[in-house]
């Protein structure tokens, strides 16, 4: 069997007994920042554009979600379709400005927009909750079913999740993925070509805000609570890490790094050396890198088609 059906079989079965194994609300935030992180590699791993706002999209969307809950007292399913129309309709605004750009620049814009929106939210704290955020009192229910039950959220989640990355994988190796390819490796030639470069990285954006929307509204919900800290520019710096720890361009080695990195931040806070924790996730990161040149999986991957070639 090749290198990465089997990658994706084991990882699924992980999936599917990871409540089993560790505090069932943290498996379901493992499950958003997969989503969060595969969107990220979207943007990052197939077209080559660092953003450092994406918490724009995240925490947005989830405080959308709770907003409408809370203040207008909504459903769930339908506080999520909601907050992912929201996120890609910033998306498109903001992708209008930025998408033009590139490298430093449009990791810069990326960031401005995303503090604007983070201050925006402290200075409404009377709408917003402030530090205190917004508390959710019920996830409400979908087909019959009550979302309250951790184990029915994290397993309706998982399926979310697991269709969202297999249309994720049709895309990026479809014709348009050629295309983002071809722009990630030499964008002047794709624009030679008579590729209209702005408007696919446009679109890549806005599916990108609106995974990245779905994530935040289901961590929100997950938790009951959307916070200041989903806004927070650390959050963007986050899914940057997860995503260069599992292995760019890959789709699934972002989802790997999101898993390991959230499942490190709570297990090394509990341990002797809990005071520590930012300079021994730190070391981990380093070594991760040094270790794994192309990420956790991309490395795994080109050891494993090198074996399967000789």
């Amino acid at each position: 069997m090749r290198p990465l059906p089997s990658i994706v079989a084991l990882l699924a079965l992980l999936a599917l007994v990871l409540p089993k194994l560790v505090y069932p609300v943290l498996a379901i935030d493992v499950l958003c920042f997969a989503l969060f992180a595969m969107a990220f590699d979207l943007l990052f791993g197939f077209v080559g554009l660092l953003s450092f706002g994406q918490a724009m999209f995240w925490g947005g969307a989830g405080y959308v979600a709770a907003l409408l809950i809370v203040r207008a007292h909504a459903n769930a399913p339908e506080a999520v379709v909601a907050a992912v129309v929201y996120a890609a309709l910033l998306a498109l605004a903001v992708g209008a400005i930025c998408v033009r750009r590139s490298g430093i620049y449009f990791a810069m814009i990326t960031l401005a927009i995303a503090q604007i929106e983070y201050f925006a939210a402290v200075q409404l704290s009377g709408f917003t909750g402030g530090e205190n955020g917004l508390q959710l009192d019920s996830r409400g229910g979908l087909f019959g079913l009550s979302l309250e039950d951790n184990s029915v959220f994290y397993y309706g989640l998982f399926i979310i999740v697991a269709v969202c990355a297999f249309l994720a994988w049709r895309m990026v190796r479809s014709p348009f993925g050629v295309v983002l390819a071809a722009i990630a490796q030499n964008e002047q030639r794709a624009i030679a070509l008579g590729y209209r470069v702005y408007r696919y990285k446009l679109v890549v954006f806005v599916i990108a805000g609106a995974l990245s929307g779905l994530a935040g509204a289901a961590f929100a919900l997950g938790n009951h609570l959307a916070g200041l800290e989903m806004l927070d520019w650390h959050t963007s710096g986050s899914v940057v890490i997860m995503a260069i720890l599992g292995g760019a361009s890959t789709l699934i080695g972002p989802m790997i790094g999101a898993a390991l990195y959230e499942n490190l931040g709570y297990f090394v806070p509990q341990t002797a050396i809990g005071a520590q924790t930012d300079l021994i996730m730190g070391l981990i990161f380093a070594a991760c890198v040094l270790s794994f040149r192309r990420g956790i999986l991309g490395s795994l991957l080109t050891r494993g088609w090198r074996k399967t070639s000789t």
